[in-house]
């Protein structure tokens, strides 16, 4: 039987503290804002039985997601008076070890496989955890269907009040499948970090029996705000706002730390490109995008174009 995870929130705060919340910034050397517990409430709590916090968890190399903050915001109008703030974003490796699932199909036909983690070992080993992921064959770029990461993320939409203060969540976002590929190596100073590829792209069979997905240290599955489902509908909204974006917000693949997951920007509507927070007030956090390792809110078209070239190849699992 597959475990559900709940917690509550003194245990949260206690595992926040046992993880080293706040290490990670620090030791990459970044020098932005991380979540605090009260920014994390969407997501779920952290297991205490998670294998990658507990005592002997120096026996693992375990992986640790972070989601850079949203970046690249633009409106898009697709017709119909309908207005979407489109993001692009980046869901990082910088754990000790590679975040990957193995997904085998649970009933012949179905859209779902469920999902075990493989921890990498410190003596070179693997190790198959239990979660309670699951695969999704999902609609993607390049109008193809591909095994994703269910429930890999989360876009919300937040109110603001006078102070900044998150309020309440007005929107949500549509995408929360991804590949968990080895798109982009953003972190080539990690320790561990392959100098090319391990997980290539997602496969696009779908009568794929099993997939194996993953990150690998130091790499990113980055997304630009122009693919498909990046997006939030603010369709008829004013005012400030915080744009969030959540990694494994269900909490279904075992990390080393769980506070880096969330980040976010803040936004005025109606959206301009050029003073996006305009006179908003209210905290972003989260590391900034880094392409190269240069900080960066541009968008690199050219490394898209080629990302997307390879995808239309059909270069991946099969």
């Amino acid at each position: 039987m597959r475990r559900a995870r709940t917690l509550s929130i003194a245990v949260l705060a206690a595992a926040l503290v046992a993880t080293g919340a706040g290490t990670v910034s620090a030791a990459l050397g970044d020098g932005d804002e991380r979540p605090s517990a009260t920014a994390t409430t969407r997501q779920s709590p952290v297991d205490p039985n998670n294998p990658c916090t507990a005592p002997d968890a120096g026996a693992l190399r375990c992986p640790d997601l972070m989601m850079r903050r949203p970046f690249g915001l633009r409106t898009d109008r697709p017709g119909r008076g309908r207005v979407l703030l489109r993001a692009g974003n980046s869901i990082e490796n910088v754990g000790a070890g590679p975040a990957s699932l193995r997904g085998r199909r649970i009933v012949g036909g179905s859209k779902f496989m469920e999902a075990d983690q493989l921890v990498r070992r410190a003596d070179g080993g693997t190790r198959r955890i239990d979660t309670p992921g699951r695969l999704e064959y999902k609609y993607g770029h390049l109008n193809r269907r591909y095994w994703k990461f269910h429930d890999a993320a989360r876009f919300e939409l937040w109110a603001l009040d006078a102070a900044g203060t998150k309020t309440a969540v007005v929107r949500t976002g549509p995408k929360v499948a991804y590949c968990l590929r080895d798109l982009e190596r953003t972190r080539p100073g990690l320790s561990g970090t392959p100098r090319r590829e391990v997980y290539p792209a997602c496969s696009t069979d779908r009568d794929r029996r099993a997939v194996t997905l993953g990150t690998s240290v130091g790499w990113s599955d980055t997304y630009p705000p122009a693919y498909p489902e990046q997006w939030i509908d603010v369709t008829g909204l004013r005012g400030c706002f915080a744009y969030v974006h959540t990694a494994d917000p269900g909490n279904a693949l075992w990390e080393s730390d769980e506070g880096n997951n969330v980040a976010q920007v803040v936004v005025r509507l109606p959206f301009r490109r050029t003073t996006p927070r305009g006179t908003c007030p209210g905290r972003e956090f989260g590391q900034r995008y880094r392409k190269a390792g240069v900080a960066t809110g541009a968008i690199d078209e050219a490394w898209y174009d080629k990302a997307s070239a390879e995808l239309a190849a059909g270069r991946g699992q099969r």
